[in-house]
């Protein structure tokens, strides 16, 4: 992964560890005993030292502490306090107080390393070492530089890289536990900012870029973004109040860590942002300019003010790129508290942002691909034919919630010659785009084979035969009601379908029994049509599973349900589906599990 720093100091290292010793010791000597006060090279020397990310002390021919830079009194532990001026004794040096006393003797450098035979006494970290250099000044040894060094060890480091790998797995996995559990955008990315917080920071944001704006990465696809998730430290939430919340639009204005990160499609690191107490202040504590302040890293002024107010001291803006395009950013910020991002935490974030991108890519496809085939079911479903007049319909689709996806549930009526009406209720096996296209195919297949005026059983013989050669297509189930007002009949036949139920007034609900065959598809055949009295005043209901059945019961369980319903079966059919719905549908069993489908037909009187 690639990324940015936005630091100000950060600097090479002299790859000669003799050069580097010199150049600090010569810098140490003329620090502490003031020998040269006007000297511009000393000035360099000095703030080369403030800023090296090697440790560096002096001490002077009684062996007592001159001069520590920052990074020395990081690595060892010890307090600059307590050591200026002070001898080594009584100090965690005391154990190497015999070498530096050889070396103030004999004029010969020496080292010490942990773990080695020679390291009993040195006061540094596992994996590193540390070097004594005599400091020569007009032909005498005047003092001794202390240097702290990585140590060159190859097992060592093998161990260290898979520690490292180890842990970076472990991360991964467990991300891969809690984050993208739904296909839903939003809720992926206030999963991915959970997890960063406190795991990996104390505040986390996670902004996608709308659909239409997505880019391909390295282009500029614009600052304005959709604020998806935002999560904190119990510390942080009255100091980030004005954050922008999930659901606001965030542009984040040219020149800003979240713009450069996405104008260049790599991370964006920076260190040490100054808060309201170190505004101004560089890395050794002196006062001066910094290239990346608050008010220029952060998107706008308020989120400035927040990142102050909180003591932002580290922030890392990584792009989530899934497939080649940007689709957002997860910004990540750490106070004072904590230590800043390192470019291996950067490089591990980016390996997260990745497949937290992926997923929610994802979950981005599937709701696009929803959305198309939930119009494409409503275009399909908003125009079913017109049946005669002496026969009264209505109906109802409602699509399943956010748990589920998609249906191929399908209705339709085909008006016939001699007052007849054919009613179709039908249930595509699968989910998604291609369920709803192969419902578009039955629907105008049956329509062309219905023109044929044959009988319902027939009806369905032609469907399966017509369906079944195609390999590509989906099994449904089927089931046509043949309403025949004039000779006072109802003809059934099903395919797999759920009974059709009866409903009359002052009588218990019937679900009417009829042969059932195989779902059409299966090239097996084998229908059988049944024929049923039709009455003035009783309606006909025909509706797909998921007006019924639940999950963990069983189906017949579920029609025992629907045929003890106490339905208005005098009143206009839309109050009647409003009552099935109410007292079957969505709220009373939760979000529908799958997409429910209701046909409702009464013959009129006649005048």
């Amino acid at each position: 992964m690639r990324f940015r720093h936005g630091e100000a100091g950060e600097g090479a290292t002299p790859a000669d560890p003799d050069a580097r010793s010199r150049a600090t010791a010569a810098a140490a000597l003329t620090a502490s005993t003031g020998a040269v006060t006007d000297s511009d090279g000393t000035d360099l020397l000095r703030e080369i030292l403030a800023v090296a990310p090697v440790g560096v002390a002096l001490l002077d021919d009684r062996l007592r502490w001159q001069y520590l830079n920052p990074a020395f009194t990081t690595v060892t532990g010890l307090r600059r306090a307590d050591l200026l001026g002070g001898s080594v004794d009584g100090t965690a040096f005391a154990g190497a107080a015999d070498t530096l006393r050889r070396v103030l003797a004999d004029g010969r450098a020496r080292e010490q390393a942990t773990g080695g035979p020679d390291g009993a006494g040195a006061p540094v970290p596992s994996g590193l070492r540390v070097r004594y250099r005599p400091l020569e000044r007009a032909g005498r040894i005047t003092g001794v530089v202390v240097v702290v060094l990585d140590d060159p060890d190859p097992e060592r480091e093998l161990r260290r890289e898979l520690g490292q790998a180890r842990a970076r797995l472990a991360l991964l996995d467990a991300a891969a536990d809690r984050i993208g559990s739904t296909l839903d955008v939003d809720t992926t990315c206030a999963e991915l900012a959970a997890f960063a917080v406190p795991r990996l920071a104390e505040l986390a944001t996670v902004d996608v870029l709308p659909p239409e704006a997505t880019a391909r990465t390295g282009g500029t696809p614009g600052t304005r973004l959709h604020r998806a998730a935002v999560d904190c430290v119990a510390g942080l939430r009255e100091a980030v109040a004005e954050l922008p919340r999930p659901g606001e639009s965030v542009r984040h204005r040219d020149g800003s860590a979240a713009a450069r990160a996405l104008a260049g499609g790599v991370a964006v690191l920076v260190d040490r942002l100054p808060t309201d107490e170190t505004a101004g202040e560089t890395a050794d504590g002196t006062a001066g300019e910094r290239a990346d302040d608050t008010a220029g890293t952060a998107p706008d002024p308020a989120t400035a003010a927040a990142y102050r107010a909180a003591g932002v001291r580290s922030l890392l803006v990584v792009p989530l790129t899934a497939r080649g395009h940007l689709v957002g950013l997860l910004t990540l910020a750490r106070t004072a508290a904590s230590p800043g991002f390192t470019p291996d935490e950067a490089v591990l974030i980016g390996d997260l942002a990745g497949r937290a991108a992926a997923d929610i890519d994802n979950a981005r496809r599937y709701t696009r691909s929803q959305g198309i085939a939930l119009e494409l079911q409503r275009a399909l479903l908003s125009e079913p034919g017109s049946p005669h007049q002496n026969l009264e319909l209505a109906s109802r689709y409602l699509p399943s919630g956010t748990s589920s996806v998609v249906g191929g549930d399908w209705y339709e009526t085909v008006r016939l010659p001699f007052g007849r009406t054919l009613l179709v209720m039908g249930d595509v096996m699968g989910h998604g785009v291609e369920a709803a296209v192969d419902m578009s195919t039955y629907r105008s297949t049956l329509r062309d084979v219905a023109g044929m005026d044959l009988p319902p059983h027939r009806i369905l013989r032609q469907l399966d035969t017509v369906i079944a050669a195609n390999e590509s297509a989906r099994p449904a189930t089927c089931l046509l009601a043949l309403a025949d007002p004039g000779r006072g009949r109802w003809t059934l036949s099903s395919a797999g379908h759920l009974p059709p139920a009866l409903i009359a007034p002052d009588r218990p609900n019937e679900l009417l029994r009829i042969p059932t065959g195989p779902p059409l598809g299966t090239g097996l055949g084998g229908y059988e049509q049944a024929t049923r009295e039709l009455l003035p005043g009783q309606t006909l209901l025909l509706y797909t599973d998921g007006l019924v059945e639940r999950r963990g019961e069983d189906i017949d369980v579920s029609l025992d349900r629907l045929a003890g319903l106490r339905l208005p079966a005098a009143g206009e059919l839309d109050d009647l589906i409003d009552a099935v719905l109410h007292a079957l549908g969505p709220s009373t069993a939760g979000p529908a599990e799958d997409d429910i489908a209701v046909l409702a037909a009464r013959p009129r009187a006649r005048p």
